[in-house]
């Protein structure tokens, strides 16, 4: 018989159903933008906006807009697309408390520390910092739920 699901489980299923539905908008904006012109986009909200394009973050902003290709677009859409996917099967798995979704949560969440980590390392940010923190507090989590949980099999 199954203990009702731990709290922690529910809200970390929900952050991974949350992140699929932000990854999915973003995959379907990158498809949206494959027919437009994203450094007259740039320019124009710039205008609306009152930002002076000479700002030097700005104009960085303004000459990467300038090169990125439909095929770009295209790329980052599917692989939005492929960890939205993701993102949604450990979400339900968590939130239907199964064993393998706290498996394959804690695979792909500690497989990308590193990653992060050198992220840090390149470019410090609190952004940057506030998602190492939660993945690290989530497979932390998630280790100590496996071993000290008291539920049925995988």
């Amino acid at each position: 018989m199954r203990n009702k699901s731990p709290a922690g489980l529910k809200i970390i299923g929900l952050l991974k159903l949350f992140t699929a539905l932000l990854l999915i908008v973003v995959g379907v904006s990158a498809f949206h933008l494959m027919d437009r012109d994203l450094s007259e986009m740039a320019k124009r909200l710039l205008l609306l906006f009152d930002l002076d394009p000479k700002n030097g973050f700005l104009n960085k902003l303004l000459l990467q807009a300038s090169i990125v290709k439909p095929s770009d677009l295209k790329t980052i859409g599917y692989g939005t697309f492929i960890y939205a996917a993701l993102y949604v099967v450990e979400g339900v798995g968590l939130l239907r408390m199964r064993r393998w979704a706290e498996y394959l949560t804690i695979i792909i969440t500690a497989s990308l520390l590193p990653l992060e980590g050198y992220e840090i390392i390149q470019h410090v940010g609190p952004l940057k910092i506030s998602a190492l923190i939660i993945n690290l507090v989530i497979v932390i989590y998630l280790i100590w739920q496996l071993k000290h949980g008291n539920r049925g099999p995988i």
